[in-house]
C-alpha cells in the first residue's frame, strides 16, 4: 500500500483539497485499494475544524465530497507512517521539517515539484481564489499520480 500525506498550514483548504482530489483520481484508476491518502496541518490553529467552505464548494462542483474531514496536526511519527509527505508550498516544507526533524528517506517535497512547472500553491484562505488553487492541486495530483504509477510499475 502506498501511503500519502498532504500537508498545508491549517488542513482546511489546500491539503484536504489535495487529499480528496487524489482519492478521486486513484478511484477513477480503480486503484483505491492500493493507496492510503490523508492530510494534516503544520499548525494547531484549525485542529478539529471542518474543511473550509471554499474548498468544499469547489470540490462539490466535481462531485467530490469532503464529508467527515476535520483538521488534524502533523506528528513526528507520521514520517515513519507515510511513503510521501507533500507540502503545498515552501513554508509548509519548513513546517514539516520543524515537526519531523529530518528527511533521510527523501519523502518530503512540494506537490507541484512533480509537475513540469514546480512552484508553490497559493493559500486560498488568503487569496480567496479557490479556482486557481484547485487547478494547481489537480495539476500536482495528476503529475504525482503519474509518477507513482510509473515508479511502482502500474503503467
Amino acid at each position: 500500500m502506498i501511503k500519502i500525506l498532504f500537508v498545508c498550514l491549517g488542513n482546511i483548504c489546500r491539503s484536504p483539497m489535495a487529499e480528496f482530489v487524489m482519492k478521486d483520481l486513484v478511484e477513477k484508476e480503480n486503484l483505491a485499494s492500493e493507496f492510503y491518502i490523508a492530510s494534516a496541518a503544520t499548525s494547531s490553529e484549525e485542529i478539529g475544524n471542518p474543511v473550509h467552505h471554499g474548498t468544499r464548494n469547489k470540490l462539490k462542483e466535481f462531485g467530490i465530497s469532503t464529508a467527515g474531514k476535520c483538521a488534524v496536526q502533523l506528528k513526528k511519527k507520521d514520517y515513519e507512517n507515510y511513503d510521501y509527505i507533500l507540502g503545498m508550498e515552501q513554508r509548509n516544507i519548513a513546517g514539516i521539517m520543524r515537526i519531523v526533524g529530518s528527511d533521510p528517506n527523501k519523502k518530503i517535497k512540494r506537490l507541484l515539484d512533480y509537475s513540469p512547472n514546480p512552484r508553490d500553491i497559493a493559500d486560498p484562505w488568503f487569496t480567496g481564489d479557490f479556482e486557481v488553487t484547485y487547478n494547481d492541486v489537480k495539476e500536482g495530483c495528476q503529475a504525482f499520480l503519474d509518477a507513482i504509477l510509473k515508479a511502482e510499475g502500474f503503467k
